[in-house]
C-alpha cells in the first residue's frame, strides 16, 4: 500500500495515475488520478501513522475537492487481528449546498460511497493477494490492444 501508482490497478474507473513532485512515501505524497469519464482528481496524504494507517485529501489541484464536495478525504486504518490484518477504509466529506440540500444529498451520498468503499475493499483485497489488477477501467501494458 505504500506505493501510490498502484491505485489504478484496484480503485474502479481509474484509468491511470502519475506521482506529482515531492515525497513518494508519507505526509505529501500526493498523485493525479485519471477516471474513465476524461476527468482527473489529485489525491495527497496529510497524515501518516507509520503501519497504523493514512488519510488522503481528494482535490482538484488549489481549487478544493471535487463537485458535489466541499471537502473529502479517503481514510485507510490498518490493525493486527491475530495472523491477519484488519483495513478500514472510510471516507469523511462534507457537501457543498444549504443545510437542508446537505442533509438530502448526505443520505443519497452515503449509499453511493459505501458502495464504492466496498468495492474499492474488494479489488484492493483480490489485487494484493493475486498481484492480477482487478479494475477493469485500467488496462496495464500487457492488456492495451485486448
Amino acid at each position: 500500500m505504500q506505493d501510490y501508482s498502484q491505485a489504478p490497478n484496484y480503485v474502479p474507473d481509474l484509468t491511470g495515475c502519475e506521482m506529482h513532485e515531492g515525497p513518494k512515501q508519507g505526509i505529501g505524497t500526493s498523485r493525479r488520478v485519471f477516471l474513465s469519464n476524461g476527468s482527473h482528481m489529485d489525491e495527497t496524504v496529510t497524515q501518516w501513522q507509520e503501519l497504523q494507517g493514512f488519510t488522503i485529501r481528494l482535490h482538484k489541484g488549489d481549487q478544493g475537492a471535487p463537485k458535489p464536495f466541499s471537502e473529502a478525504s479517503f481514510v485507510y486504518r490498518i490493525e493486527p487481528e491475530g495472523q491477519t490484518t484488519r483495513l478500514t477504509m472510510t471516507m469523511d466529506y462534507t457537501m457543498k449546498g444549504g443545510v437542508i440540500a446537505r442533509l438530502m444529498d448526505k443520505a443519497f451520498m452515503n449509499l453511493i460511497i459505501r458502495s464504492t468503499v466496498a468495492r474499492i475493499a474488494k479489488n484492493m483485497k483480490g489485487y494484493y493477494e493475486t498481484g492480477i489488477p482487478t479494475n477493469k477501467a485500467f488496462k496495464t501494458g500487457s492488456d492495451k490492444n485486448t
